[in-house]
């Protein structure tokens, strides 16, 4: 059976779960538990192709002493309530958040490795039904269950879209700038979003704006990672950058995790099929929703985001791309002082040099203007 992600399940559907609609007052209490902007990578796996992973045993990678592991029994319970057999089930690309099962070809099974990840999934059943009502193109949810009668964690099952995500399908360059160009009028579409149209979403977190880079830049030449010299140079650096930034910076609802393994992509062509795992979602300065991309991508995503948006040439050049180079330096700055390597995670930025070598990269390859400018 093929379900299509506008299907609606109506109360008294066996797949239906009254949790599903989850009170604000309720999300609030969850969100205690959650750090906003942690980038815990609470995983994909909505988008593997039709017939993948056939010969993936049911079990997920990446475990650790502390998590949660579903066992045959619970994954063969839920399975069944949708109409799936324990042999259909297959593990997907593991997440940092949550333990991913694909339920037969059409269904997606998401479940919290840790009860402080419970929080990222409880936003999610809010966030996903309202940024689909916007025209964002996400997986829909079938059940989302926080009874814990079938699981000691709550659970999701959303359908599953189709193609593979753009991690695992090393498109060439120009394909996957067509991807991101895609992505970035998607996100254009979820910016508009407010709170006023989905007043559930004001139990969503904000973002506290972070610090000031300079002191961050202090903080490196103190403990001895960089110099005198180095310190001098990257202040100055971001002293221009801050030319840029916007006085009062705006708030919107931000995905928080816009990187390769969250953006889905047809089999047979170039092209978007969904954005999945809102487990970081936040309101943000929209300029963040750009820092978790490599910056090869985001060029072809700002060209998207500006169609989208209606908004032409900027009346500033180089005032999108020096506000998203300011959260990438600073953000591959501060990961020098936690340099500990995350083997087996899907992320770019989970080896500890990723994001300078990404800026390297993409100023040594000779990026589009305004970039240049802007170093």
């Amino acid at each position: 059976m093929d379900v299509e992600p506008g299907d609606r399940l109506a109360a008294g559907h066996p797949w239906f779960v009254s949790e599903h609609r989850v009170r604000p007052g309720r999300m609030l209490a969850a969100f205690g538990q959650h750090v906003p902007g942690s980038g815990s990578g609470s995983g994909t796996g909505s988008g593997s192709g039709k017939g993948a992973e056939r010969t993936r045993p049911v079990m997920s990678a990446c475990s650790t002493m502390d998590d949660y592991e579903p066992s045959r029994e619970t994954l063969a319970a839920i399975a069944a309530r949708h109409g799936v057999d324990i042999e259909e089930v297959r593990a997907a690309p593991p997440g940092g958040a949550n333990h991913v099962f694909h339920l037969g070809d059409d269904l997606v099974l998401r479940i919290p490795r840790a009860e402080r990840f419970v929080a990222d999934l409880v936003k999610e059943a809010l966030v996903i039904p309202a940024v689909r009502r916007a025209g964002v193109r996400t997986p829909d949810v079938v059940t989302f269950d926080d009874t814990r009668s079938m699981a000691d964690m709550p659970y999701m099952v959303l359908v599953r879209a189709p193609g593979t995500d753009l991690a695992q399908a090393q498109l060439p360059r120009a394909e996957a700038n067509t991807v991101f160009q895609q992505a970035g009028r998607e996100l254009a579409t979820l910016h508009r979003l407010s709170a006023s149209a989905e007043p559930g979403l004001s139990a969503v977190p904000e973002d506290d704006g972070g610090g000031d880079p300079r002191a961050l830049v202090d903080r490196l030449f103190v403990k001895g990672w960089i110099d005198i010299e180095a310190s001098r140079w990257l202040t100055d650096w971001f002293d221009r950058l801050s030319a840029y930034l916007p006085t009062d910076k705006p708030r919107v609802l931000v995905h928080g995790d816009i990187a390769p393994q969250n953006l889905l992509v047809s089999r047979s062509a170039p092209a978007l099929t969904g954005i999945v795992d809102w487990g970081d979602a936040q309101w943000a300065d929209p300029a963040i929703e750009f820092a978790k991309t490599p910056l090869t991508g985001i060029p072809a995503m700002l060209e998207g985001y500006r169609q989208g948006s209606g908004e032409g040439t900027p009346a500033e050049v180089g005032s999108w791309e020096a506000r998203v180079l300011w959260f990438h330096l600073t953000w591959a700055l501060g990961r020098l002082l936690h340099p500990v390597p995350k083997p087996g995670e899907r992320h770019w930025t989970a080896p500890p040099t990723s994001r300078l070598l990404g800026l390297l990269r993409f100023f040594a390859s000779t990026p589009p203007e305004p970039w240049t400018n802007l170093v």
